[in-house]
Parts: structure tokens; sequence; C-alpha cells
């Protein structure tokens, strides 16, 4: 097992960042982010920040939330698509499928290959005040009822909007635990915390166990903005139909409404009246009545 994750330049290739994806479950992208737009982000987010209150349980009783980032922030997109991100969930999720069929006489049909999408799943900012204990170590892919090891169905992103040390909760990983099974139970020493400058990106697979760390600072919050891809057949944690409104959505460029779901996955996956949801998208702008129905 691998005792700490690589760092790579901001202009780091996907495919380099899918080869440790693959080999150590994780890595850090340096510097991925420039300070103007995360400082935009940020500003964009505040407002909806401070109208949030501190969660409890797992979402961690002295830290705040903010979900929707489509809705709130333009500068979103830039995290979305920062190439070594969005590449690199690329070159780890998609696979290749065959589907074939009989013609009514029993002949068969041709084989098809075909190549599925990648959808957002999630995009949430996370607010981690001082006080906060650390999280339960976990994997983001239980939420598919993932068997490990096993095929990845989720890569994410935490991207640091303020710095992260260990003292003021950096993530804790355990590089390689993607790879493990299902029996092997997670322990806090074999965890190692994050460190890594604002704008950076710790990148990982589903399967790796992480936890947010503990936040013991006297005046440090940290701020992680947490943004996952998995594969347009699957079911998005967040429902970014609902999350973001269509009228928001038509504004947004349109790799980032493909992105949001409202493209088709090959071959017949998420289609309105047998039509590519974007269709419905563009035909219904200014429509208070849901034409689906």
């Amino acid at each position: 097992m691998p005792s700490s994750l690589r760092t790579l330049p901001r202009n780091a290739s996907a495919d380099d960042v899918a080869e440790c994806l693959d080999r150590d479950g994780g890595v850090i992208v340096a510097n991925l982010i420039d300070d103007a737009v995360m400082d935009e982000f940020i500003a964009d987010l505040q407002p909806h920040f401070d109208r949030q209150t501190f969660g409890s349980g797992f979402s961690g009783t002295r830290t705040r939330r903010c979900n929707a980032l489509l809705e709130h922030s333009d500068r979103t997109a830039d995290l979305m698509l920062a190439p070594a991100f969005i590449g690199a969930a690329e070159r780890i999720l998609v696979h290749d499928g065959v589907w074939s069929g009989a013609n009514p006489d029993g002949t068969t049909t041709e084989k098809l290959r075909m190549r599925p999408t990648i959808q957002l799943s999630v995009t949430q900012a996370i607010e981690l005040w001082p006080g906060q204990k650390a999280q339960e170590i976990h994997r983001d892919d239980s939420m598919y009822y993932a068997r490990h090891p096993g095929p990845p169905l989720l890569v994410q992103a935490l991207f640091a909007g303020t710095r992260y040390t260990a003292e003021n909760g950096g993530t804790l990983v355990i590089p390689g635990s993607h790879r493990w099974d299902d029996e092997r139970i997670p322990r806090l020493e074999e965890t190692i915390a994050v460190e890594m400058p604002r704008g950076s990106a710790l990148i990982y697979v589903g399967g790796m166990y992480h936890a947010g760390g503990a936040n013991i600072t006297e005046d440090e919050r940290r701020i992680a903005i947490a943004i996952s891809y998995t594969l347009g057949y699957m079911r998005q944690e967040e429902n970014q139909y609902l999350a973001v409104s269509p009228a928001r959505a038509r504004k947004l460029p349109m790799r980032v409404r493909e992105l949001m779901g409202y493209q088709m996955c090959s071959p017949f996956c998420g289609w309105v009246d047998m039509r590519d949801p974007m269709e419905w998208l563009e035909a219904n702008a200014g429509s208070t009545i849901d034409s689906r129905v």
C-alpha cells in the first residue's frame, strides 16, 4: 500500500492523473484553479453559506454546506471542466459496451459498439469550522452499493477553497484502499492528512477510503468544493434537474448542460418523449408548464 499520494503540476495530463487514480486511488493536482477564479467563486457562495446552519452527525456539527453550485456561481463550470479532472474522469469511468439483437426473420444484427457518457453527480461546498471532529471513514461509492474491488463508478475532486493543512481538517485518505475488499475495515492510524495550497485539488475514485479531518485550529475555517462524475446510466447523488432550475440551466454552456444530464446516454438512457432531453430544455424556454406530462 502506498504511504502517500503523488502531487502533480497543474498542467499534468489526464493520462497521468488517471494512472495515479488507478494505482493509488487518488492524486493531488497543485494549483489547478487560479486565485482570481477561486476568489469569485467563494464570493458568489458566501451569501448562501451565511444562510446555512451547522449540520449534525455525519454532515458535521461544526460544518456548513452549500449545494446546487451551478445555481449559485458561473465559476462552478471552471472547476467542473478543469482538464486534468474531467479528462481523468472520462478515462477512468468510460468503458466500451456491446449491444446486439435479432431481426424478425431470426437473423442476427451486426454488433454495435457503444460508449456511455459521464455526468455530474454532486456539487457541494463544505465549510469546516474550528472544533469540527474527524468524520467517519467512508467510501463515496457506497451509495451505489458498489462491490470492491471492482470497476470504478465515481470520480470526485475536492478543490481547496482555502489552504489544506493537517490542523484545519485536511481530508484524511488511505492510499491504495480502493483495491481492498469489502471485508477489510479501515483504521484511523492508516490515514494520512492531505495538505495542499488553495486552488489545488484532491482527485480520487469513489472506492478510496477517506474522511474529513478534525479542525483543531482556533480561528481557521477550511473550505472544500466537492464535484463528482459518474456514468450517464447511474443515478446522480444530487438531482441536478431539481437542484438547478431549467431557466438557469439554459444560461449555462452547452457542455455543462450535457454533463448535468441533459443528454442521452447511449443507447437509450435518459430520453424525454423519445427525444434527447436537451431538445425538451430548449423547446420549453419561458414555459411555466411541465410539457413532459
